[in-house]
Order: C-alpha cells, then structure tokens, then sequence
C-alpha cells in the first residue's frame, strides 16, 4: 500500500485548522503519514492539534523562519513515497488522496500531478472553479500557475530539493518548476481541493509582494545552468508573464494604477499575454474611475452562479 506523507504548516489559523485536519484524518486513503508543523501560534491552534494528536505521525509547536521553514521541517520527516502540503486554512475533497495515488501507480514517470481546486470564501462558500490545463516547464517559466493544494509529488523526485525560504509568496511555483526539471508533470481533470482566500490569506493580505518574487524567479533561472537555456527561448513571454502577474496581484491588493502600469508593460514586451488578461486592464480602469463597486457586482454574479 503506497504511503502518503501530508504536511500541515500552520501558524494563528485556530479558525480554519480543524477543517483542514479533518480533511486529512477523514480521507478514504489508508495508508496517511500526516505531520502538523505550527509555527508557535498564539492562538488555541495547539488545543485543536492535541485533540488529533492520536491520528498524527508527527507534530511539533515551535517558532520558525516562516511557511517555507516550517514545510522543509515537514520533507524531513516525511517517509511516504507520495509527498504534499496543505495550508492550514485549505482543505482536501473527499477522495482526492486515493485518486492521486492512483494517477501515480499508472503513470510511474510522472513526478508531481494536480488536480483542479475551489476558491472558497471565510465561510467555506465556493465562490469561483480553477480549472487547470497541462502545462510544460516552459509554461510554468511564464507563470502559468498550479493550485498548490491540489499538488501531490513523488518523494525521489524531491531528493535534494527544498522550499527556498527567501520566498515567501512564490515559493511553490519555483519548486514545480525544480521539479519539472526532473520528470513530467499531469494534470488531473478532478477537483481535490479548496483554497481558502480571506482577509489575513498571503494572496490577499500582502498581495502587493507577489510581482516582486515572479522577477526573483527569473533572475535565479538566469543564473541556472540547465534551466537557461529554456527561459531563453521563451524570454519575452516570460517578462511579460512576470508583469502580468505583478498587475494580477496588484490589483488584489488594491493598488488599480500600479497594476494598470504593470499590465502596460505586459503588454509592450509581449501582446498576446497581456490580452489574454484584458481583465485586468478592465478592472483597474474601472477601479481607477471610482466603478470599483461594478467589478464587485460582477464577482458576486459569479459566486452566485457557483452557488447554484
């Protein structure tokens, strides 16, 4: 029976842990090696722990550098041929384990698959689908983006690899991009998770960061010998991807016209990739003219037609 390992970082998410846990302990995947790492938290995270501390492989409290810190304690422990993490405020569908370990027993090449992934609201409340599409290591150099808490990996694949905790933000994108380097990489048309996106989230609380680490991401493949080559023949795509994503969360973090800016330069550097996000420019006009209140209402539309 293939062992999963799943990881839990965790710090002052005591709202949305137990669900999170539970997602885990719950599933129908028999053989699970789950392992909590809380950052400290100050909050009654640890009480909520120890009530399924019989269930855990491993569980630690104490402070650390950050996410990445706490998810690379995590790899250390880890002795499952299949390897992931979930956010403390994310959290698994029924069944989603068992069918990613069946996609590896089919496809032994594979090194990392990904499935599909909600967007739920404070409430758990789906207000968006992420449908993703199979992407190559030259797609994921130009920010193509995986839901990362519909990820799992192939531990052998990881073998030397570890989160860089200089990024905060970004982290996951440049690992799947490591690991792309290392084998094949499929997507899943299954929907195995939930990211949960609220005011103290990362993608919403310090959206503003994100852009800054899409061009850290560049600059470190530079500088890879095996990995050059590639961005080079995708280069200006690449840049522009890079702006695209910084006007992306720009505009998250309500900053309208330092995303109109960025999305500008997306679209200088490489039309087809900025148009492909006319989004943005729509609603950062929109912001900009004080009608940032129609851009709710079309957001609310469309949770409502998840609702449904």
């Amino acid at each position: 029976m293939t062992l999963v390992s799943i990881i839990t970082p965790s710090y002052n998410q005591a709202a949305y842990l137990e669900q999170t846990l539970r997602s885990v302990l719950e599933q129908d995947h028999p053989s699970i090696e789950y392992i909590v790492i809380d950052g400290a938290s100050t909050d009654h995270s640890v009480d909520i722990i120890k009530q399924y501390e019989n269930k855990l492989a491993y569980w630690v409290s104490e402070k650390d550098s950050g996410q990445a810190d706490a998810i690379n304690k995590g790899f250390a422990k880890a002795t499952g041929e299949i390897i992931a993490w979930l956010n403390s405020d994310d959290y698994y569908l029924s069944g989603a384990i068992s069918a990613a370990v069946k996609v590896f027993e089919e496809h032994p090449d594979v090194v990392l698959v990904y499935g599909n992934m909600l967007a739920v609201d404070e409430n758990g409340k789906t207000f968006n689908t992420l449908n993703y599409k199979q992407l190559t290591l030259e797609d994921l150099l130009c920010f193509q983006i995986i839901g990362q808490p519909a990820v799992f990996m192939r531990r052998s694949a990881l073998q030397g690899l570890k989160l860089d905790s200089t990024f905060h933000f970004l982290l996951d994108h440049y690992l799947w991009i490591q690991l792309a380097q290392r084998g094949q990489l499929l997507h899943v048309n299954q929907t195995w998770a939930a990211a949960r996106y609220h005011a103290e989230a990362k993608n919403r609380a310090k959206a503003a960061e994100f852009g800054r680490e899409a061009f850290r991401i560049l600059e470190a493949v530079k500088q890879d010998g095996e990995l050059a080559p590639v961005l080079a023949k995708v280069a200006r795509r690449a840049r522009a991807s890079a702006h695209r994503v910084d006007a992306r969360y720009l505009l998250d973090g309500n900053q309208p016209a330092a995303a109109l800016s960025a999305w500008t330069k997306a679209l200088f550097i490489h039309p087809q990739t900025a148009l492909a996000r006319m989004n943005i420019f729509v609603s950062s006009i929109l912001n900009l003219l004080g009608l940032g209140k129609l851009r709710e209402q079309i957001l609310r539309q469309r949770e409502a037609r998840h609702q449904k």
